[in-house]
């Protein structure tokens, strides 16, 4: 192993160190360390290395004019949110032509640069500041950064393979590309979870169609289905670090997995969900119309359990978009404190009191399957939706409140049966 490598490694963990002990919300990814915890830091490390060995090369290599200016053609060019584009892909298009020029650029080994890239997981680039993306047309001065972790310190290194550690709260004015384990999937959108069972749809839209409104929803037809909807949403705080970008809230309708004890979610609302499930929030505030779980839905999950009611929920999404992809045993826990706390009816269900209603039920599922490795990123649990009137708490233009670890109220959303 080189020096550079050793040191790389070394300082990779350091910062890990340094970045989880500045976490102060509770709701930052603290995964309970498995057994084999060494080896699992260990690769986690040697990702972190070889993003690094990649972020200096690449940083090098946009010293040349010509490859900026490819780079900045590729993210104005994407069709990808945020102007992403997959590095792996990226590089070795053309028969591998512009990989050979940035270890050419870089004074590297171009086998040494496809190795770091054949072992690490598809890696996002972009800028994930809006201002930087705006700002940026191509200029020599900026920034290639990547994270060991959503919210840890940002390692960034200039044109001239200098290397310094950012703040990771707050973006520099200097234009930064991130390059880091990717949160998109670059392939076909993931059906929604639970199409194969539930939806009316089967090309998984749901619906019957609709236009967008201003507001992340779907105008039309498509929410004139009956269901049950969301119509407002009121979180603390984003839960994204600024060198991931934009957040990817999702809501995720859970429930009952066949027979056992656990639940899994059979339905997924967010940004890469697909019409009538689609909705964004990039901010802590949203406003709109998404359909969460169709009538349909509602009669098929009550006539397969009848005495189980659905929890909802509520996730910040920092890798494959709706698959959750968090520590099941710590969401037992959270789901345990919140039962401790305000009883069994912390789940929800259809009814039909003059009006039809979604209300509180009992729960007693605390178990989720979710599979999860600890060698990708964490989602960030933003809370369990419980009743207003169970939690004891009331927020304008919301009627259910968001719980989250240690039953921290993290928000509040609106809920209508349609």
């Amino acid at each position: 192993m080189s020096q550079f490598v050793r040191r790389a490694a070394a300082l990779a963990a350091l910062l890990l160190t340094a970045a989880c002990a500045e976490r102060s919300s509770p709701l930052e990814p603290r995964p309970t360390a498995p057994s084999g915890a060494p080896a699992v830091a260990q690769a986690s490390s040697e990702e972190q290395g070889r993003h690094e060995r990649l972020a200096r090369a690449f940083a090098l290599a946009l010293q040349d004019a010509e490859f900026r200016a490819t780079v900045l053609q590729a993210v104005q060019q994407s069709h990808h949110r945020e102007g992403k584009i997959h590095l792996q892909q990226f590089l070795g298009s053309d028969g591998g032509r512009l990989k050979h020029r940035l270890a050419e650029l870089a004074k590297s080994l171009e086998a040494e640069v496809s190795a770091d890239l054949d072992r690490s997981a598809p890696i996002e680039l972009y800028l994930p500041v809006p201002a930087h993306r705006k700002g940026w047309h191509g200029e020599v001065n900026l920034l290639v950064a990547t994270a060991e972790a959503d919210h840890a310190v940002p390692v960034a290194f200039d044109p001239r393979g200098n290397r310094q550690l950012l703040d990771p709260d707050r973006p520099p004015s200097v234009p930064v590309i991130a390059l880091e384990r990717a949160e998109l999937d670059f392939g076909a959108v993931p059906r929604p979870s639970g199409t194969e069972i539930y939806d009316e749809d089967p090309s998984g839209g749901g619906g019957s169609g609709g236009s967008w409104d201003g507001s992340g929803g779907l105008n039309g037809s498509a929410t004139s289905s009956p269901g049950l909807y969301m119509t407002y949403a009121k979180f603390n705080s984003t839960f994204e670090g600024w060198l991931k970008g934009a957040p990817e809230f999702e809501v995720h309708i859970l429930g009952q997995d066949g027979g056992s004890s656990s639940m899994k979610s059979y339905q997924c609302a967010g940004e890469h969900a697909g019409a009538p499930y689609y909705f964004n929030q990039d901010d802590t505030e949203w406003s709109g119309s998404v359909l969460l779980f169709s009538q349909a839905q509602l009669d098929a999950y009550k006539a397969e359990h009848p005495s189980q009611a659905v929890r909802i929920l509520i996730l910040e999404d920092d890798d494959v978009a709706c698959a959750i992809k968090t520590d099941s045993s710590r969401f037992a826990r959270l789901v345990s404190l919140i039962v401790a706390n305000y009883g069994q009816l912390t789940g929800g269900k259809d009814t039909l009191v003059a009006i039809k209603l979604f209300k509180q039920a009992k729960s007693l599922l605390a178990i989720l399957k979710s599979v999860w490795s600890f060698l990708t990123s964490q989602d960030d649990v933003v809370g369990i939706a419980i009743e207003d009137a169970v939690a004891r708490e009331y927020f304008p233009g919301a009627n259910w409140i968001v719980k989250g670890e240690n039953t921290v109220t993290q928000g509040a959303i609106r809920l209508e049966m349609r």
